[in-house]
């Protein structure tokens, strides 16, 4: 396949791994709405010209792939929403992730026109549980599995020959992800506040989630770039906002000794604060549809939604 690329440096063609999960499916339906063209990383026989085999686990992958592209964004990792974190999966949990990374990193590397772009994926689990502290690009690093898990993750992704941005998301709003249990405890009138309800929960609606991935493959920014919305929500506000606009109860607490005793999972999904800003983000221009977890909730599960 020719590459797309124009000589001025125009991202004509991206590259995606993990294109069919829930945030690939939303960024390749817009940069198809922009007249990219959109090839995809496979783990299956490949069914048309713009699929690409590879696997990640044993560090294979089709090199045609990555001279063809102008740009990769790499989404793959298994969910981290699968519960409980047992020894077993939360290797799986890291190692889906950073051999993952370090197949496309090594492609890039040995490329004899390598992309010129990597967007790799990241999480705001980096910063821990920090209460009420605001937390820009340039905050520490704080503890905990899921930072961790991130601190290698990042690391193998600047290995790479290429302009390299990590994006660290939180809640993504949309059908599917972390607010698939959310959406059906809700929707039966199991509606629930998590512990004290006051923790931060970083959020960004899909949309502006894939926007956003869309602006910084374009953009000169490197290095890591937070995707959070531009107002923050505590988990209550999230829960009482989604149960509001389906008009259904929200009556029940889970206590946040039924939350630990899920071990690392419970307390880092659930109980952890992270009040994380967008900062890099919006000073680089990028413009936010849904500005408040309201205005996102509404949006994607209103009446008519």
């Amino acid at each position: 396949m020719a590459r797309g690329g124009a000589a001025d440096g125009t991202i004509h063609t991206v590259l995606v791994s993990g294109a069919s999960g829930f945030i690939g499916t939303e960024l390749c339906r817009q940069l198809e709405a922009d007249g990219r063209t959109v090839l995809r990383l496979v783990r299956h026989a490949p069914a048309t010209e713009f699929e690409f085999r590879w696997s990640p686990e044993s560090g294979t992958i089709d090199q045609a792939a990555i001279e063809a592209a102008d740009a990769v964004v790499n989404l793959a990792g298994a969910t981290t929403g699968r519960i409980p974190w047992t020894p077993g999966y939360k290797r799986q949990i890291l190692d889906s992730r950073v051999k993952g990374t370090t197949t496309i990193v090594e492609a890039i590397n040995r490329a004899s026109s390598p992309p010129s772009v990597l967007v790799n994926g990241s999480a705001v689990g980096y910063y821990g549980d920090r209460g009420d502290e605001v937390l820009d690009e340039q905050s520490t690093k704080g503890t905990g599995f899921l930072a961790d898990v991130v601190e290698e993750w990042e690391d193998a992704a600047r290995r790479a020959s290429a302009r390299v941005v990590l994006p660290r998301t939180g809640v993504v709003v949309g059908r599917g992800g972390a607010f698939t249990p959310l959406l059906a405890l809700t929707r039966v009138g199991l509606g629930s506040r998590f512990g004290a309800g006051s923790q931060f929960w970083p959020w960004i609606s899909l949309h502006d989630e894939a926007a956003a991935i869309r602006h910084l493959i374009d953009s000169s920014l490197d290095g890591v770039v937070n995707l959070a919305g531009p107002t923050p929500a505590t988990s209550a506000e999230i829960t009482s906002t989604l149960a509001e606009t389906l008009r259904r109860w929200h009556p029940f607490v889970v206590p946040t000794f039924a939350i630990k005793a899920l071990g690392d999972a419970g307390r880092e999904l659930l109980l952890n604060s992270q009040r994380v800003t967008p900062s890099r983000l919006v000073l680089d221009g990028f413009g936010f549809r849904d500005i408040t977890v309201t205005e996102a909730i509404e949006r994607t599960f209103g009446v008519g939604a």
